[in-house]
C-alpha cells in the first residue's frame, strides 16, 4: 500500500469536512429523525457525534503525546476491546451533549474541525500515541479523522437513500490505515477490487444497507 504525500492528506481532510457540510444541508426537520447506518443513531445523533469527535481531536492534540486516548493505546489491549471501549466514550459523549437541532450540531462540527485542521501543519511529525510497537503521529492521525469524515459523510448519504463516495478512495482507505494500526495487525493489502467498499467494511459498515 503505497504512502500519501501531506498535501493529499490535508486535502482529503478538508474535503471531508465540506461533504459532510454538503449532505447535511440536505436534511429536513423530519429526515434528522431518519435512521442511520450507524446502529441506534438517527441522523440527529451522528451529527451530535460529529460534533464531539471533531473536539476531541483537538482534546488528543492538545495533551499529546499523554492525553486520555493514547493512554487508552498504550495498554495495548486487542481491537475488539478498544472498539468497546471508544464505542462507550462514544455513547457517553453523546449522552452528555445538550439537545440541539441537527443544522446546528454540523455547524459546531465544521467550525471545530476546520479549526483542527488548520492546527496540524506546524504539529504533523509530533507524536500523538503509540499502539504495540508503532508510533502514530498527528500527520498520521489526520488521515485517520479525515477517513472519518467520508465515511460519516457515507452514512448521512445513505440515510437520506443516496450514495457517497470519495473522490480517491485508495488515499482515503492508505491515510485511515496509517492512523489505525490497532486494526491493522497483519493487513498489508486489501483483497477487495474497490478501496471504499473495502474500507466500508472494515469500518463496520453494510455496504448495502438501506433506509428501508
Amino acid at each position: 500500500m503505497s504512502r500519501v504525500s501531506r498535501a493529499g492528506v490535508l486535502a482529503a481532510y478538508r474535503d471531508g469536512v465540506t461533504v459532510v457540510c454538503e449532505l447535511a444541508a440536505q436534511f429536513s426537520d423530519a429526515t434528522w429523525l431518519a435512521a442511520t447506518p450507524c446502529a441506534e443513531w438517527r441522523a440527529v445523533d451522528l451529527a451530535g457525534h460529529l460534533r464531539c469527535v471533531a473536539d476531541d481531536y483537538h482534546e488528543y492534540l492538545d495533551d499529546a503525546p499523554a492525553s486520555r486516548l493514547a493512554r487508552l493505546m498504550a495498554a495495548n489491549a486487542p481491537a475488539d476491546s478498544l472498539a468497546r471501549k471508544l464505542a462507550r466514550q462514544n455513547a457517553a459523549e453523546l449522552a452528555a451533549l445538550p439537545d440541539a437541532p441537527g443544522p446546528e450540531h454540523i455547524t459546531a462540527f465544521a467550525e471545530s474541525a476546520r479549526s483542527y485542521g488548520r492546527r496540524l501543519p506546524q504539529s504533523w511529525d509530533l507524536a500523538h500515541h503509540r499502539y504495540q510497537g508503532t508510533d502514530v503521529t498527528v500527520g498520521a492521525m489526520a488521515g485517520a479523522a479525515g477517513a472519518e469524515w467520508h465515511l460519516h459523510a457515507w452514512d448521512l448519504a445513505r440515510s437520506l437513500g443516496k450514495d457517497y463516495r470519495p473522490a480517491d478512495p485508495e488515499l482515503v482507505l492508505t491515510a485511515w490505515r496509517g492512523g489505525m494500526p490497532q486494526l491493522w495487525p497483519e493487513l498489508t493489502e486489501w483483497d477487495d477490487d474497490d478501496p471504499w467498499h473495502f474500507l466500508l467494511i472494515a469500518s463496520g459498515r453494510d455496504p448495502g444497507w438501506s433506509p428501508e
